[in-house]
C-alpha cells in the first residue's frame, strides 16, 4: 500500500467519526447548523497555524485563482451540507446516505471529461461494489417513500460531496498545496454557514464546559482537519476515481462504530456490504501501476 492510498483511507476512517461527534455536539445545545461552523472553523484554524508554522507564504492567493477555493468551500463543502441536511429531513438516513454516496460515480465522470482519466473495468466494477456496499451498510430498505425534492437534495448532497475533488484538483494543479486550499475551503464553508444560518449562542454553547470545549475540538481536528489534509494530500498522487472510491470505506467505519460504541445490532446485510467496500478498495490495489503526483505540487 503506498502512502497516497494510506493517505486517502485514512481521511475515510476519521470521516466515519463526523456523526459520533455531531451526536455529543447536539448534546450541548450546538445544532446541525452550528456544527458545520464549528467542525469547518477549528479545522481553518488548525489549517492556519500549519501553515504558519512551515510555510507562511501559502496564505497567498492568486485573484484569478480564487474561483478554485470558492468552489471546494461554498460550492462543495457548504452546498454540500445544506443539501444533505434538508434531504435528512425529507427521507429516512440511510436513503439520504446513498443518494450523497453517488458522488465516486460523478467523480469518476467529470474527471474523465475535466482531465481525461480513463474510465477502466477495474474503476468501473469498484464503483459498483463499493456502491452496492454503502447500500447495504446504509441499511436501506424497500419502504421507502422518495419524493422528487428529496431526490433531488440527496443528488445535490452527493454532487458537491464530488466538487471537492474536482476543485481541488484544479487548485493543485495551479500550484497549490493541500494546506493552501484546506485553509481556505474550511475559512469559506465556515464563514457562509454563519453568515446564512446565525446560530444563536454558539459560542457560549462552545465555551459552556470542559468536555463542550473538548467535544469542539475533537470535531474539528479529527472530522475535519485531519481528514481533509490527509485526503487533499492523497490527490496529488492518485486519480480523482480512484481516491473518491477509496474514501467510501467512511460509512463502513461509521456502521462498526455503531455496533461498538452504541451496541446496534450489525446485521448480515450490513456485514456483506462491508465486506463488498473492502473488495472494492482490494480491487482498486491489486496490480495498480503508482500515479505519479503532479509536477506543480
Amino acid at each position: 500500500m503506498n502512502k497516497y492510498v494510506a493517505a486517502v483511507l485514512g481521511g475515510g476512517f476519521c470521516w466515519g467519526f463526523m456523526g459520533f461527534f455531531t451526536r455529543h455536539l447536539a448534546e450541548y445545545g450546538i445544532d446541525a447548523n452550528g456544527a458545520i461552523v464549528v467542525r469547518c472553523g477549528i479545522a481553518a484554524v488548525c489549517f492556519g497555524i500549519l501553515i504558519l508554522c512551515t510555510d507562511a507564504g501559502a496564505f497567498r492567493v492568486r485573484l484569478k485563482d480564487l474561483w478554485c477555493f470558492i468552489g471546494t468551500g461554498f460550492l462543495s463543502l457548504l452546498f454540500f451540507t445544506f443539501c444533505y441536511f434538508h434531504a435528512i429531513s425529507m427521507m429516512n438516513l440511510s436513503t439520504a446516505a446513498i443518494l450523497l454516496y453517488t458522488a465516486p460515480t460523478i467523480v469518476m465522470l467529470l474527471s474523465a471529461v475535466l482531465f481525461r482519466e480513463k474510465i477502466t473495468p477495474v474503476k468501473t466494477a469498484a464503483v459498483v461494489l463499493a456502491f452496492a456496499g454503502c447500500c447495504l451498510v446504509s441499511g436501506i430498505g424497500t419502504d421507502t417513500v422518495l419524493t422528487l425534492t428529496g431526490l433531488l437534495f440527496g443528488l445535490g448532497a452527493g454532487f458537491g460531496y464530488a466538487l471537492y475533488t474536482i476543485f481541488s484538483r484544479y487548485a493543485l494543479q495551479r500550484g497549490y498545496s493541500s494546506s493552501t486550499i484546506n485553509f481556505y475551503s474550511c475559512l469559506f464553508a465556515s464563514a457562509g454557514a454563519y453568515v446564512i444560518w446565525r446560530p444563536a449562542g454558539l459560542f457560549s454553547s462552545m465555551t459552556a464546559s470542559l468536555p463542550a470545549v473538548l467535544w469542539c475540538l475533537g470535531t474539528g481536528v479529527l472530522s475535519c482537519f485531519v481528514p481533509y489534509l490527509l485526503y487533499t494530500y492523497s490527490l496529488t498522487g492518485l486519480e480523482n476515481g480512484r481516491a473518491s472510491v477509496l474514501a467510501s470505506v467512511e460509512p463502513v467505519v461509521a456502521s462498526l462504530i455503531g455496533v461498538f460504541v452504541y451496541h446496534e445490532k450489525l446485521t448480515i446485510p450490513a456485514a456483506v456490504g462491508i465486506v463488498l467496500v473492502l473488495s472494492a478498495i482490494l480491487l482498486l490495489n491489486y496490480r495498480q501501476s503508482p500515479v505519479q503526483p503532479d509536477s506543480a505540487v
